[in-house]
């Protein structure tokens, strides 16, 4: 063995100089550090140091938008609300003139430019004129009728605050002198049957609806027993010697069953409507019997009764 290395291997290693390593450590980056801008506005910012990246400072702009200072207040009518940063504000406000919304009877939008919603003036639906401050109701004086009540079926054109310049009318009805009046089939006519109306002497005096054959007084003769009902509905002159009789059963069936046509001639010729009552019939419950049927207009039921009771009698044409 080599005595020497022997001597050196037993031997404390403190003899021989202290050795140092190198650590490993990051590269240094721009980007990393923040630096992320080519350039900055007016060159107020930093440069770093390891490349041509520059990290800039803040503009009034940034941080007034980071306050929550984004509207510029500047639109037609806007002004500013509450306090600015840079000229620009949290809210906007309008201008007092932007007062209209310019909605509701009469209105039909707004003039011009808005501000909020708002509007300096409005414009008018038709017969509505701006006044300064509200559309108001600027009717023609041609605009005066209502168009409703008996014989009025509603209004005739365009209207003017619910009013019209002319109405329409209802059947039995004609337009004539600022009213819808009683249209009058007779008028000009001989005496006679003229389809739903019976003439005498240019009046309405008994009524019908299509496919009846006979004709209805214009009014009843008020309640009665029958004999008295038999006796005055024989001498009831509808037109001179034309007289009338108290309908049979099966005729006041016939009333009751054409009942709001009959009516409504009735009404719209000056006559009264038939009455929610019973009515005397000329129909015997048999031969020699002192019953006789009367029929109900409020449902046509029928039934017979004493000839002695009182009841409501309506006159018939049924020859003629």
């Amino acid at each position: 063995m080599n005595t020497k290395l022997f001597l050196l291997i037993g031997t404390s290693l403190s003899f021989l100089p202290q050795l140092t390593f190198a650590q490993c450590v990051a590269t240094q980056d721009c980007a990393t550090l923040g630096y992320t801008e080519t350039s900055c506005n007016g060159g107020k910012g930093v440069k770093c140091p390891f490349g041509n990246k520059w990290a800039c400072l803040p503009t009034k702009e940034s941080i007034c938008k980071e306050e929550g200072f984004t509207l510029a207040c500047n639109e037609t009518g806007q002004l500013g609300g509450g306090d600015s940063c840079n000229g620009l504000y949290k809210q906007c406000s309008c201008d007092s003139s932007y007062q209209y919304t310019c909605s509701g009877t009469g209105y039909s939008g707004g003039s011009g430019s808005s501000c909020g919603g708002k509007y300096t003036k409005c414009n008018c639906s038709s017969n509505y004129s701006w006044n300064g401050s509200s559309c108001v109701l600027s009717c023609d004086s041609s605009y005066k009728y209502t168009c409703s009540g008996t014989g009025y079926s509603g209004g005739s054109g365009s209207s003017c605050g619910e009013k019209y310049t002319s109405c329409t009318c209802a059947l039995g009805y004609e337009w004539k002198e600022g009213s819808c009046q009683i249209t009058n089939p007779c008028a000009n006519q001989n005496n006679g049957a003229y389809s739903e109306v019976y003439c005498c002497n240019g009046t309405v005096v008994g009524v019908r609806a299509t496919g009846m054959g006979f004709y209805v007084a214009m009014k009843d003769l008020g309640d009665m027993t029958w004999s008295s009902a038999n006796s005055q509905c024989q001498s009831y002159a509808f037109c001179g010697n034309v007289k009338g009789t108290l309908p049979t059963r099966e005729q006041l069936l016939s009333i009751y069953q054409n009942k709001s046509r009959v009516n409504s001639l009735l009404s719209t010729n000056g006559g009264t409507k038939m009455t929610e009552n019973w009515y005397w019939s000329s129909t015997d419950y048999g031969s020699g019997s002192y019953y006789y049927y009367v029929v109900d207009m409020s449902d046509g039921n029928v039934v017979s009764t004493y000839n002695g009771n009182n009841y409501s009698v309506r006159p018939v044409l049924a020859s003629y």
